[in-house]
């Protein structure tokens, strides 16, 4: 017995170890990318884009972002776009419609005809009328955010749904479960999955949202403000922020997704 578990012990930490190496390897070639890219986007804007084109080098927006760290007010207005995007990732409706949905298969029918004509709306396009709609400002943006973020979770969740294992569920059934219970017990941790994907991809959505709804606050205004003084260097800069909180948000959500459901990650060969 003891002798199993220093093998066990053994192999778990062996398997540890592996996966460090992996993640470290993951995350060097990333930087290395980053780097490339950089180095690349400097010498292509010095040296091959017209003199008639004016946009910032990489550099110069590197130079400009820094700063920003220290200013009070843009600062103040980054935590009210955080806000605004976490509020609207959180109250999104889409997980119980998707279940419902995928449960409910003649209504998923009934309705998919108006689900395939709104969903391909571009959510940017509804601002305007939001803010004809809706006169408070954060609520504006909540709402626009929650719309936007809406469908990747409703069409993730569904896609969730229709990959349950029927006969995991119907042996359920004959044990005497009902439908709330296979959904509970079956349906849900089997669709989770899917969901945390479309909550990752509903995040990088819901900050595009917030950004681009941000007419009086936030980083959207530095935006505006920047690009009326004709200072495309500054537009960049806080355009930097942004993409980066993106990119810092992904790598935590997938992170996370890769925790919880590593055992969905191995059955289907995600690395």
């Amino acid at each position: 017995m003891r002798e199993g578990t220093r093998e066990r012990l053994r192999h778990r930490g062996t398997t540890r170890g592996v996966a460090r190496r992996l993640a470290a390897a993951r995350l060097l070639r990333g930087a290395a990318g980053v780097a490339v890219l950089l180095v690349a986007g400097e010498l292509v804007i010095r040296f091959v884009i017209s003199d008639d084109v004016v946009f910032p080098a990489l550099s110069a927006v590197l130079y400009e972002a820094a700063p920003l760290l220290l200013d009070d007010d843009f600062l103040a207005g980054t935590a009210a776009t955080l806000a605004h995007w976490a509020l609207g990732l959180l109250i999104a409706i889409a997980v119980p419609a998707g279940v419902l949905l995928g449960t409910l298969s003649p209504v998923e029918r009934a309705i998919r005809p108006v689900l395939e004509f709104m969903r391909p709306i571009p959510s940017v396009a509804i601002i305007p009328l939001a803010i004809l709609l809706i006169p408070v400002d954060g609520l504006m943006k909540i709402s626009v955010i929650v719309y936007a973020c809406m469908w990747p979770i409703l069409i993730n969740t569904l896609y969730g749904m229709r990959d349950v294992d029927p006969l995991a569920k119907e042996s359920l059934r004959s044990f005497g479960f009902g439908p709330v219970a296979v959904v509970a017990r079956v349906s849900l941790p089997s669709a989770a999955p899917f969901v945390a994907t479309g909550v990752r991809i509903a995040a990088g959505i819901a900050l595009i949202l917030a950004v681009s709804a941000e007419l009086l606050a936030g980083i959207g205004v530095y935006v505006v403000q920047a690009g009326s003084g004709n200072r495309t260097d500054l537009m960049m800069a806080a355009t930097f922020w942004a993409g980066l909180f993106g990119v810092i948000a992904n790598l935590v959500l997938l992170a996370g997704e890769r925790r919880l459901f590593h055992w969905h990650h191995a059955r289907m060969g995600a690395s």
